[in-house]
């Protein structure tokens, strides 16, 4: 496994999530959501990956023309064959997040995955 390319997709794909594509296709969000898919976001809700795909395409970050996420430091560390995690900070209309994501490749069709992802606000200094 070439660990350089494997992080190399899963910050591709995590940037598409990140995106107003990503954020309001239900179809492309499905495809990067892992079958066993579970989220603690930013509000401190637990998400499963249905709630997640019901929602997504409502939540802020959807809109080309709305606020977006920005994402900076982001870096990945594959955790054994087909497990990267990757850790980032993102802001979005002015709140920042500490970000947290594990994505698993089950086989080579379905490809990386989102597994998990955690979101913890970074509180204004």
């Amino acid at each position: 496994m070439d660990v350089e390319n494997s992080v190399a997709e899963v910050i591709e794909r995590e940037l598409q999530l990140l995106s107003p594509a990503g954020r309001s296709s239900e179809a492309l969000a499905d495809e990067l959501l892992d079958p066993e898919f579970v989220e603690v976001g930013a509000s401190g809700r637990r998400w499963d990956r249905q709630a997640m795909l019901s929602a997504l395409p409502a939540m802020q970050g959807a809109e080309d023309d709305g606020p977006q996420y920005v994402p900076s430091e982001m870096t990945g560390t594959v955790l054994a064959p087909g497990v990267v995690h990757l850790t980032f900070e993102t802001v979005l209309d002015g709140r920042r997040a500490r970000r947290s994501s594990i994505w698993r490749k089950s086989d080579d069709v379905s490809g990386w995955r989102m597994y998990y992802h955690q979101a913890t606000p970074v509180p204004d200094a």
